[in-house]
């Protein structure tokens, strides 16, 4: 008499029929037995190994060392030279500490990662420094603006959509995103109101946020909504391990110059520091964490930025420098818009030094400089395109003229 078969116990996979006391799984239509089961997982890891070796093994032959990576900094970044040196070391290590993850330790050394916090007056160059590394590195990179976000529960971004970003740079390859880069930018505006002695009322967008943030740069598993915004109990997640991601802050910081000055000329026991004077503009090269914790981070945010490195005001020859000398000089960008229309434009060196003195007045830095060029040849790309003009020189006299009349 011929046996029969229970159905529900065959495996769709390799076709065994499976006794009653080992596992299986049964779907709709098909079975798998514990065996093919782990068999399936093994093959999922080691392509999963392979691939991320193959990635990173690309990108150990594309490294740029510390030096180079600065070199690559200096051809758009003018000035700067402390910071860009903090940041070229901070992503150079990055990349280390992506290889150390795959590589066996004997002497179970784990590299920690080292955020990076940059302050520094508007118009700078700290976004400037972002994007320019964006472009050069082989891992994904995002900037996030902190002035979206919002405490969980109230309008705006929850801090997850962040990785959101992250994930988009990555075309949402988890693996990739893990070993990214977040510039989280304007990271100053969510200092909490009233400094080291904040206010009663709920604070929402400010230490409500720095509390949310706090798990994503100490490294943590985050469920992440692939399309950002606010989450919903209905919505599917994205988990991504932030251990490894690597976290650079930018802000302003808006007075703390004065905090600064407070801290360094402060009465001590037995003797005072009065005679001891720090130029203004110098004064952000001596800012420590205290400072920044004075001016209303929380301590634990403060805490896991253990890099900290400030950007100098630019003086005149540094602005003039960014008019004409990086490889996107907004000099440079004029005269190929009016090269498009077979016209040669060229500035006077006293237009040059005007336009100088006018930015420092708008105290903007680099950004001044091109809304005052902005508005110097607004009428020069109105009318000269339709002209029968080749060749325009930018005199000192025109750009008063120009420039005085919009003011």
């Amino acid at each position: 008499m011929a046996k029969k078969h229970n159905l529900d116990r065959i495996c769709s996979f390799c076709g065994r029929e499976v006794p009653r006391d080992e596992f299986i799984i049964s779907g709709l239509d098909a079975t798998i037995c514990d065996d093919c089961l782990h068999m399936a997982m093994e093959i999922r890891q080691e392509r999963v190994s392979r691939l991320k070796s193959y990635d990173l093994d690309r990108i150990k032959k594309t490294m740029l060392k510390p030096q180079e990576i600065k070199a690559r900094l200096d051809e758009y970044v003018i000035g700067q030279e402390e910071a860009k040196k903090t940041i070229a070391v901070a992503v150079y290590n990055h990349y280390k500490r992506l290889f150390s993850t795959v590589e066996v330790k004997e002497d179970g050394v784990e590299i920690e990662k080292s955020n990076v916090l940059m302050v520094g007056e508007t118009g700078t160059g700290k976004t400037l420094m972002a994007r320019t590394i964006a472009k050069m590195l082989d891992v994904p990179f995002c900037i996030a603006d902190a002035t979206v976000f919002t405490q969980a529960g109230y309008v705006g971004e929850d801090v997850e959509s962040i990785l959101t970003r992250l994930l988009q740079a990555a075309d949402y390859d988890v693996a990739r995103a893990e070993r990214g880069i977040v510039f989280i930018d304007e990271i100053d505006k969510l200092a909490r109101k009233g400094g080291e002695n904040p206010s009663i009322t709920r604070d929402v967008s400010g230490e409500g946020v720095q509390q949310a943030m706090l798990k994503l740069l100490e490294g943590s598993i985050v469920n992440v909504p692939p399309q950002g915004g606010r989450k919903h109990p209905e919505q599917e997640f994205i988990q991504v391990n932030t251990q490894h991601i690597l976290f650079i802050g930018s802000g302003a910081f808006n007075n703390i110059d004065q905090i600064i000055a407070e801290r360094v000329n402060t009465h001590t026991i037995g003797y005072n520091q009065e005679g001891r004077n720090i130029q203004r503009d110098d004064m952000l090269k001596h800012i420590t964490m205290q400072d920044v914790k004075s001016f209303g981070l929380i301590p634990e945010l403060c805490g896991r930025f253990p890099v900290i490195t400030a950007l100098a005001p630019l003086d005149k020859v540094a602005l003039k420098n960014i008019l004409t000398q990086p490889k996107n000089a907004i000099v440079k960008q004029y005269i190929k818009l009016f090269k498009m229309d077979g016209i040669d434009v060229s500035f006077d060196e006293e237009t040059l030094d005007y336009i100088v003195e006018k930015a420092e007045v708008l105290k903007l830095g680099a950004r001044g400089l091109r809304s005052i060029v902005e508005k110097i040849m607004t009428d020069a790309m109105f009318e000269f395109p339709s002209s029968c003009k080749k060749k325009i020189a930018i005199t000192k006299a025109y750009a008063m003229e120009h420039f005085e009349r919009v003011e």
